[in-house]
């Protein structure tokens, strides 16, 4: 059957669906229960979150399901030297973008006060509340940390935008690979050369990595019904992960203007960009994307540009100036059309099923 996969003997689950999870505060307990208790991995993304807010989710997860579920946190979560920048920096970023605060009348922000990593205090409660998975992005946790994992028993799953970030991930001694394509809605999680130059497809990634790598892959991105669950696992994988259109469901932690977004023409036109976090990372098209997709550009490194720019994006809400907010969203987009969790997680099972049986009665 094609969910007796690695990944569901490893993980304890019945499909070999994984939600993707989403950071920025765009995470539900609710979505997280809905996809586990259905038989797949729920995810949280908790890498803006307090050691106390981790545990607090991690509390509700717990009360809300008692299958897996998996947490996700960012190895590294500044691009910021010293965790700051220069006033030099800043004010090329002012100029940049004082024609769109003027325009909303929103005052220039000030130069935001300097970051101080989180990762470190984060997984120490990772350790403490023990998942039965940690998944992450942006590097790979230090050997120390991974062999507190193995020992805890907590599966470690790695984000790889390319060939040689699996090939690291799995020396490192991480235990799943999760084959991150370009067409994935939200930031890329390069971390061995930049997010510009690291844009293999999700069913390239998948083959490459297969072919290179002994330990089970996921894969990720432009996946978002039964037919994309078949045919990445009929190219090896032994799971999916399942983003965007998981996001665009009434459970999740979306704003009811960002899961509209994701059912609208728009979708046709997701883009890469860096203008609102410094980091690149895929969403809908805009006119602030458009406007400054050159190549002489004045971002703040992340998280700084976050910043910088939340009042510009809190404002654009409040006018509804639509074309001023960045809504995170992949590529497939467009085919999503389940407002319910379970009626997706039902239809993706449903599908995988008949594109099986299809194959096999051919």
């Amino acid at each position: 059957m094609w969910h007796n996969t690695k990944v569901t003997e490893i993980l304890g689950i019945e499909y070999p669906i994984m939600q993707g999870p989403f950071g920025g505060r765009l995470s539900s307990v609710e979505l997280v229960a809905a996809v586990s208790n259905a038989g797949g991995l729920g995810g949280y993304g908790a890498y803006t979150l307090t050691p106390q807010e981790i545990i607090d989710i991690d509390q509700q997860i717990k009360a809300a399901t008692g299958k897996p579920y998996n947490i996700n946190l960012w190895v590294s979560d500044s691009d910021a030297i010293g965790g700051t920048v220069s006033d030099t920096v800043y004010e090329q970023a002012i100029q940049q973008f004082r024609p769109y605060f003027e325009e909303l009348g929103v005052p220039l922000p000030h130069k935001p006060a300097p970051f101080n990593t989180r990762f470190e205090n984060q997984v120490q409660v990772l350790l403490d509340i023990r998942p039965k998975v940690f998944s992450f992005v942006f590097g790979v946790p230090s050997a120390d940390i991974l062999e507190q994992c193995r020992r805890q028993g907590i599966i470690t799953a790695g984000a790889a935008t390319t060939l040689d970030e699996a090939i690291a991930l799995e020396n490192a001694g991480v235990d799943l690979i999760i084959a991150s394509g370009f067409e994935a809605g939200g930031h890329r999680p390069s971390f061995l050369a930049s997010a510009e130059t690291s844009m293999t497809g999700t069913f390239v990634l998948l083959q490459l990595i297969r072919e290179k790598v002994k330990i089970p892959v996921i894969a990720a991105g432009g996946i978002a019904d039964g037919k994309g669950i078949a045919a990445a696992m009929m190219l090896g994988a032994s799971a999916a992960q399942v983003g965007t259109a998981f996001l665009a469901c009434d459970e999740s932690n979306a704003s009811p203007a960002h899961r509209q977004m994701l059912f609208s023409d728009a979708t046709k036109y997701s883009t890469l960009s860096r203008a609102y976090t410094g980091r690149l990372g895929r969403g809908i098209a805009n006119r602030i994307t458009k406007e400054t997709s050159g190549t002489d550009l004045h971002f703040l490194p992340f998280p700084l540009q976050t910043t910088f720019i939340s009042s510009l994006r809190a404002a654009a809400v409040e006018q509804q100036k639509w074309d001023m907010v960045y809504f995170w969203g992949g590529q497939i987009a467009p085919i999503i059309k389940h407002r319910q969790a379970s009626a997706l997680m039902q239809s993706l099972i449903e599908e995988t099923n008949a594109c099986f049986n299809s194959s096999s009665t051919r």
